[in-house]
């Protein structure tokens, strides 16, 4: 039979199990903060999609929808990529019925979008997905914000009922167009903040 194993071994391998809990791959940290990393990243979301949505606005009433859609062509990248610089995250819009293929949803991310596509809304406000991926050096934590299909001014634009001469200068600038036929409410898209890790350390 058996010894009884030791009261000190026990705590040995008790604390040996809690630190392989804790442990997320090459050293990383455990759970993540998320609430850390929301205070940090809506701010981020917000402006950008406030930014972007003023100057929609803007060439909505002075050049129409044609001109928004010129307008969102040049101001988003422009938008995203100050908006990168200075916070020091990758910021970019994602979508599954993207407008620019160099937008659509990393493979990686398909079960991260889809929990939002299936619940756009949470407590009235965008749903948020939170997570962290990689290893090492390549570690990185993931903040993943809803764009809930709005009234207006996005369905003159991405609507069900796009006029045709609008759908056709779209065409003409993003070939192979995807983002047309949703409905107020649907997941329009996404805003990626992506962040070193050590970030949060």
């Amino acid at each position: 039979m058996s010894r009884m194993a030791k009261p000190h071994m026990v705590i040995a391998v008790a604390s040996l199990s809690l630190l392989a809990s804790c442990d997320n791959g090459a050293g990383e940290a455990g759970p993540v903060d998320e609430a850390a990393v929301a205070a940090r990243s809506a701010p981020v979301a917000q402006e950008f999609q406030q930014k972007l949505k003023a100057e929609l606005v803007a060439a909505l009433s002075n050049g129409g929808p044609e001109a928004a859609v010129s307008v969102c062509r040049q101001v988003a990248p422009a938008i995203a990529a100050a908006a990168s610089e200075e916070s020091g995250a990758e910021v970019r819009r994602i979508a599954r019925k993207h407008r620019n293929p160099d937008a659509g949803v990393p493979a990686a991310m398909e079960s991260q979008y889809d929990a939002l596509a299936a619940q756009p809304l949470s407590d009235g406000k965008p749903a948020v997905r939170i997570w962290r991926s990689g290893e090492g050096e390549n570690a990185r934590i993931h903040y993943l914000s809803a764009i809930p299909m709005q009234d207006q001014p996005c369905s003159v634009c991405h609507g069900t009922n796009v006029d045709p001469a609008l759908k056709q200068h779209i065409d003409d600038l993003y070939p192979g167009d995807l983002a047309t036929g949703f409905k107020p409410g649907d997941l329009r898209g996404a805003m990626l903040i992506s962040w070193s890790a050590d970030t949060f350390r």
